[in-house]
């Protein structure tokens, strides 16, 4: 069984670095394979985890669109998409990843993305977890390009306006009556402890679960230098954190931890 992570959040507040510190965790217990969606149209999971995505989603549907009329002989617009749509796919030792990016140009998208979402369904169940770095507004979500979501973390820098975020991302899960099995909450970059007036907003939400990562110079360091998040160290304060919020909410340790 494929389980699928979900990431969502305003810009800004680090839940691409929060998806590359959640798949380190994964590789790291040899919880593979991993696919990593990034559905975000600032499209940048790719740099993060030191991946070369050659093609977004969303470019070659836009492309789809100019070419669908003279397609080879013999061959249908299913089948051009879906092997087109393979070109699409960043491949690793243990970790795959697709950009989703953002659809350019005119025409119509609905056939496409019913393909999309009929490869997006078929390719996740060749892995072992799926990780998803979605926008605020979680567009690829609504648009159903995948089933269903195990666990969603909802992600907001340690500010009211990023917790207010929270809220409306909360009221959207609801009203697109997404199937989502468990969602909890991740205040990133946290300096210190969790200022108690935030603790009052996230309560009002009505969300049961809240973790903190702390501001973590080494993630700023490996962002100037262009380093992989991947590469981090364990003594690392953020990649300590996320194993933390793993081994609590998803019942995920570290391989020493069960031998221990």
């Amino acid at each position: 069984m494929t389980y699928t992570i979900a990431l969502a959040g305003k810009g800004g507040v680090g839940k691409t670095s929060v998806s590359s510190l959640i798949i380190r965790q994964l590789l790291k217990n040899s919880l593979t394979p991993v696919l990593a969606v990034d559905a975000d149209a600032n499209a940048n999971l790719g740099e993060s985890l030191g991946l070369d995505v050659p093609q977004t989603v969303g470019g070659l549907i836009a492309s789809f669109n100019n070419v669908k009329l003279n397609l080879p002989p013999g061959m249908t617009k299913e089948a051009y998409l879906e092997y087109q749509l393979n070109t699409t796919l960043a491949e690793s030792t243990g970790l795959d990843m697709i950009s989703m990016g953002r659809g350019e140009g005119d025409g119509c998208y609905c056939y496409p993305n019913s393909i999309l979402r009929s490869y997006i369904d078929k390719l996740s169940q060749n892995y072992r977890y799926v990780v998803m770095d979605n926008e605020a507004g979680m567009e690829h979500l609504s648009r159903r390009t995948t089933q269903n979501v195990d666990h969603l973390f909802i992600v907001s820098d340690h500010s009211v306006k990023g917790v207010r975020t929270l809220g409306r991302i909360r009221q959207l899960v609801d009203e697109m009556k997404l199937n989502v099995s468990q969602i909890s909450v991740i205040i990133n970059m946290v300096t210190g402890t969790l200022d108690p007036r935030l603790e009052a907003e996230i309560n009002k939400l009505g969300i049961a679960y809240t973790d903190t990562v702390p501001a973590d110079e080494m993630i700023r360091e490996f962002d100037l230098k262009q380093t992989p998040l991947l590469k981090l160290p364990d003594n690392s304060p953020a990649v300590q954190a996320v194993a933390k919020i793993l081994a609590t909410r998803l019942g995920i340790k570290n391989r020493t931890e069960v031998s221990e």
